[in-house]
């Protein structure tokens, strides 16, 4: 077994008991071709509740601080993570993408770049879009509602609200070039935002119900 294979084979049931995690359209990932995994990010539980989605490996693109020491280099390569550096382009982390997705793997993207709080999913980092048409794959958004509570702004203790993760419909790309135009980046990203609100809105009421 992998190292991320071992981490999933603990992570998702524990979760999947402390947060009565619900799972809404997981029919709409793809089977075997390299796709982009778009979620809300609201708490690290949000890393479980996307391995919940699939038992094929998510490989989840995460800033290049948490790879700074040997051990967590060592750690989070071993778990399939591909560092980025969040200014600027990262061509060496374009290659880890595209290498993933050409041998059909499944790519982890925030698109909202870190954790947020509270019910609106706005200024997203294009850096989902620019993927997603740089390499022609879909990305699918999920809204992942509940886990804003799990340890709200000023409390001292843990909370283990129930979460539900919506699955919405996989958003294409068209473009074939690898010159990304301005214009298609906005547009895709708009269209992400959007869909995105959407699936965490129904999240976020499914939670509370």
């Amino acid at each position: 077994m992998t190292l991320y294979q071992i981490w999933r084979a603990v992570l998702v049931p524990l979760a999947r008991v402390l947060y009565r995690i619900e799972i809404i359209g997981a029919d709409q990932i793809p089977a075997g071709v390299g796709v982009i995994l778009a979620p809300t990010h609201r708490s690290t539980v949000d890393i479980a509740a996307v391995a919940a989605l699939t038992r094929r490996q998510v490989r989840f693109l995460a800033k290049d601080e948490i790879f700074s020491t040997r051990l967590g280099n060592k750690v989070f390569r071993s778990l399939g993570a591909i560092p980025v550096d969040r200014v600027g382009t990262d061509r060496g982390a374009i290659r880890s993408a595209r290498a993933a997705i050409e041998n059909g793997e499944v790519l982890g993207v925030f698109p909202e770049g870190t954790r947020r709080t509270g019910p609106e999913v706005a200024d997203l980092s294009d850096g989902c879009a620019y993927l997603a048409l740089k390499l022609s794959v879909s990305i699918i958004p999920i809204g992942i509602g509940g886990t804003d509570n799990i340890r709200p702004s000023g409390s001292r203790f843990i909370r283990f609200p129930k979460v539900v993760v919506v699955v919405g419909s996989p958003i294409t790309t068209t473009t074939n070039s690898e010159i990304v135009r301005k214009s298609d980046l906005a547009n895709l990203t708009t269209t992400l935002t959007r869909s995105l609100q959407d699936c965490f809105t129904e999240a976020e009421r499914r939670a509370k119900s």
